[in-house]
């Protein structure tokens, strides 16, 4: 017997949906799909009274104007760039998202990316792979520098910048921000300095972590351009949006030597395409990037708890939209 409800979990989310039905399952049936293309959705999801999305497909306009009953869209995770948000408001439609369920788990990957990189971890270990002959010795990755008052440079200071940031100055580094759109005074409370524009962060930066969402003014911010203000030296580590890099101009930075390193755990298309330049240039053990550059498959956020908090977080929100209560998180 079908109940009053119909929740689609649009993606990602595969088996029977035990979290989900914990939290909705008396006044819903969950409907998982594990979509990877918007046009799956097509003949699915018309009736649902909500959607839950994750990351591996967008919802554009010619979903959202197909909904008959939607109540909410429930952006499962931070980012909130592959929804239509504008057009769902034009209809009626909230969307939320659950902006603080990783927030631990990214801020230890990008930390993990940078301790790997700058202190030759990964490097020597995928040196030492390719040729076990070559000699056993730190040179392979000399010059390396004490962390200790190097700086630190964080675009984006929300709830991950932030933690991300207190890490980084853990390990008593010189932590900078730029974020346009905080007040002034997060400086003076997490005791890291402040700067207003980009150019005074990358020139600075010895080690640029990417905690910014993807807008248009975000979008390829970090370019062949950018990275050439950086000092030479210098390491990269992305875990926010992926199209907020465009990663093509990585490879010629790294063989140059201008970037020493790259932690990539998110791309503008994933999976990674073959030909992308960065994924040619890193499988290829001809080009230094084969060695400084790591590549991690948008795992950042994942913990066994982190993903049950997405889950929780999301079911909950549907539940409240389902039953006229106010949501929290709406972002249109």
């Amino acid at each position: 017997m079908s109940k009053q409800f119909k929740v689609v979990i649009t993606d990602f989310i595969t088996g029977t949906p035990e979290t989900e039905n914990r939290i909705l399952g008396d006044i819903a049936d969950i409907i998982p799909l594990d979509a990877y293309q918007e046009d799956e959705l097509a003949g699915r999801v018309e009736d649902a009274h909500a959607l839950m999305l994750y990351h591996n497909l967008t919802i554009s306009r010619k979903t959202i104007e197909r909904l008959k009953n939607c109540k909410l869209i429930v952006r499962c995770g931070v980012g909130y760039d592959n929804v239509d948000r504008v057009y769902a408001r034009e209809r009626g439609i909230p969307v939320a998202n659950v902006p603080d369920y990783g927030t631990e788990e990214v801020a230890d990957a990008a930390i993990g990316l940078m301790l790997s990189l700058t202190r030759g971890i990964s490097p020597l270990n995928s040196m030492l792979r390719a040729d076990l002959k070559a000699e056993w010795s730190y040179k392979h990755v000399a010059p390396l520098t004490r962390l200790r008052g190097q700086v630190f440079a964080v675009l984006g200071l929300g709830r991950i910048g932030i933690a991300t940031a207190l890490r980084a100055k853990a390990f008593g580094m010189d932590v900078v921000y730029c974020d346009p759109y905080l007040a002034d005074g997060h400086e003076k409370a997490l005791g890291i300095r402040r700067v207003h524009t980009l150019d005074e962060l990358l020139k600075q930066a010895f080690v640029l972590s990417l905690h910014t969402p993807l807008t248009p003014e975000t979008k390829g911010m970090i370019n062949a351009a950018a990275i050439a203000k950086m000092p030479r030296g210098s390491f990269l580590v992305n875990t926010s949006r992926g199209a907020v890099v465009d990663t093509s101009a990585i490879p010629a930075a790294i063989a140059s030597g201008h970037l020493a390193g790259a932690g990539i755990d998110v791309l503008a298309i994933e999976p990674a395409a073959i030909d992308d330049p960065l994924i040619k240039a890193w499988r290829d053990p001809g080009h230094l990037a084969h060695h400084r550059v790591i590549v991690n498959p948008h795992s950042a956020f994942y913990s066994v708890e982190g993903l049950l908090d997405m889950r929780i977080k999301g079911s909950h929100s549907c539940r409240k939209a389902l039953l006229g209560q106010p949501i929290l998180n709406v972002v249109n």
